[in-house]
């Protein structure tokens, strides 16, 4: 049984963010390094998605190489070496995939830097696999989603910093139009970056976080399943579709962005890095409402707190453009799209299916807004698709592995072998634009929004057939 009045351990979960922060850094990164390559490398726009592909796919060969060298001990492998030390590998992983920037920058060599990419998201698999049911153990299984939630909040403070300063790396302080791109630029960046992978991973064996933690499982009237494996779970089999369209359409949405702004809009690649950063700025803005619920505030601080907490967000947004020197003026407007995701956030009544389904119809609305206008309102309706994606992550992740029970773990491997839909969905999209233009190639995005609509109306079936009855408490809200 799942101990609802367990509180969240505060001093075990803080460190923990700091690799979901690591995640967004790079992530978001990777959509200024795109438009880079490709006019460094002379890429067609399929090709600069490799980017995308190389460091997305590397979690499903991450995962896959888990689930071998699991089988190969006898012994699932986090079990096997305790979820610290699986904390640590992973950032070791990582730190060396960076130091292949060094090289690969000096002799501008396009296929290195896939390579160097590779291998970070190697790392960041098995940091995924470990970190994501270790946040919803530290606390209720009640709050578990809430603090997924908040671990993507400081995810994407480093999506909305990462790319202000890989493109403060690669073009200077103001990168101006006549600035040359620079690929040996990006080599430094990185390499701090691998150095701040090794220093947490200490952190890390040194910390407070439990080595193995107990994995919660939510109340449930039907009898414990005699399942053999986590894929006998159609909650789980379908949520692995939905987590790689989910992961698809977030990264493919804001990869393709910069493409399309130098089309339409004329913005050359050195300007486009703040637009880059309010998408990732977008998922930061929901996910700091969704996870209010994670602190034990009284009903009518939290209400505010949902309006609050978002413009706050967005107020570190305008705020780090601003250090940045960026002009702010076209973005003060994107407040009044705000407004569409608070109302969003209280029709869902914090029920998880609810909430997946009403945020993919509005991602669905502001994909066909993007696709049939121009200038900034297009910018704005694809830019809105970040604050939609923004709680589908725990939607989707607490459903699936909903009733999972001992195959949790496993279960939680699966869904983060699927974070391969960010680099296949991407190039899907690019392989596309390149044919009937970056606009319409949006396209792809609203079938995968559809999709997830379908999910979260089908998963609440599924869940009452085995006696998991989906209300306000396990969701990412009371």
């Amino acid at each position: 049984m799942t101990n609802h009045t367990k509180q969240t351990n505060w001093a075990q979960f803080s460190p923990l963010v700091i690799v979901f922060f690591f995640w967004g850094f790079v992530a978001a990164s990777n959509d200024i390094l795109i438009p880079v390559f490709r006019q460094a490398f002379q890429l067609s726009q399929e090709q600069s998605q490799f980017v995308s592909v190389a460091f997305y796919v590397a979690y499903t060969v991450g995962s896959l190489l888990y689930l071998s060298i699991s089988k190969l001990v006898g012994e699932d492998l986090i079990n096997k070496i305790g979820y610290k030390n699986g904390l640590a590998l992973g950032l070791g992983i990582s730190a060396f995939g960076t130091l292949l920037f060094y090289p690969a920058a000096n002799q501008s060599s396009f296929p290195l830097m896939l390579g160097g990419l590779f291998i970070v998201g190697l790392g960041f698999s098995l940091q995924q696999t470990v970190a994501n049911p270790l946040a919803i153990s530290l606390g209720s299984y009640t709050t578990g989603s809430q603090r997924l939630t908040l671990a993507g909040g400081v995810n994407n403070f480093g999506t909305t910093i990462g790319p202000l300063i890989v493109s403060f790396a690669i073009f200077g302080a103001h990168g101006n139009a006549t600035s040359s791109i620079s690929i040996e630029s990006v080599k430094i960046p990185y390499l701090i970056l691998g150095a701040a992978f090794l220093v947490v991973a200490v952190l890390f064996k040194f910390s407070a976080i439990p080595d193995r933690p107990a994995i919660a499982v939510i109340d449930s009237q039907a009898p414990l399943s005699k399942q053999s494996s986590a894929l006998h779970f159609p909650q789980l089999v379908m949520g692995m579709i939905a987590i790689f369209l989910y992961v698809g359409v977030e990264v493919s949405t804001a990869s393709n962005l910069p493409a399309y702004m130098e089309s339409k809009l004329g913005l050359k690649t050195q300007e486009i890095a703040p637009f880059i950063s309010l998408y990732w700025a977008s998922l930061m803005i929901g996910r700091w409402s969704g996870a209010v619920e994670a602190f034990s505030l009284n009903a009518g601080l939290a209400k505010l707190m949902k309006f609050f907490a978002p413009y706050l967000a967005f107020c570190v947004f305008l705020l780090v453009n601003a250090i940045a020197q960026h002009d702010l003026s076209p973005f003060y407007v994107y407040g009044g799209v705000v407004l569409i995701l608070v109302a969003a956030d209280i029709a869902s009544q914090a029920n998880p299916a609810k909430m997946l389904l009403i945020f993919s119809a509005c991602g669905i609305a502001g994909l066909l807004i993007g696709m049939n206008s121009t200038g900034m309102l297009s910018i704005y309706a694809f830019t809105s698709v970040g604050l939609f994606c923004s709680t589908l992550w725990p939607c989707i992740f607490t459903l699936a592995i909903s009733g999972l029970g001992k195959h949790t773990a496993q279960g939680s491997n699966y869904l983060i072998m699927m974070i391969m839909g960010g680099g296949i969905v991407s190039w899907l999209q690019g392989k596309l634009a390149d044919h009937v233009g970056i606009q319409a190639s949006y396209i792809v995005g609203v079938g995968c929004f559809v999709y997830l609509g379908f999910y979260a109306w089908k998963v609440k079936h599924i869940l009452s057939g085995q006696g998991i009855v989906l209300d306000k408490s396990m969701a990412l809200g009371h």
